[in-house]
């Protein structure tokens, strides 16, 4: 995980399909932003080739967490398959996606 130049934002870059087995994984991986209640956090999806149900699940979980203790979440860098999956789901509606890092950190 690397750290954005503003401390108070949490960057998690995810890679591969995330689904039912990869979902788990992902949680964990946000766990230590939201335990420390990171103001703003950002997940880059530049490297996720597929997410399923699962995965959107877990997205729309760490939403609510995050949005529970007053932090703003975001994504950025969604291929165009992948934000497709959102937009099927209306899920593009709910969460706040920018089109690469620089403007997620702007945008928030």
């Amino acid at each position: 995980m690397a750290t954005a130049p503003h401390s108070q934002t949490g960057i998690l870059a995810l890679e591969g399909e995330i689904d039912l087995h990869r979902s788990p994984q992902v949680k964990e991986s946000l766990e230590p932003l939201i335990a420390q209640k990171t103001p703003r956090i950002l997940v880059d999806f530049s490297g996720v080739t597929y997410i399923d149900s699962s995965g959107l699940a877990t997205m729309i979980e760490t939403l609510q967490r995050i949005q529970g203790y007053g932090g703003k979440f975001a994504m950025f860098g969604l291929r165009e398959s992948v934000r497709g999956i959102f937009e099927i789901a209306r899920l593009d509606q709910i969460f706040r996606i920018f089109p690469d890092e620089a403007a997620a950190v702007s945008g928030t």
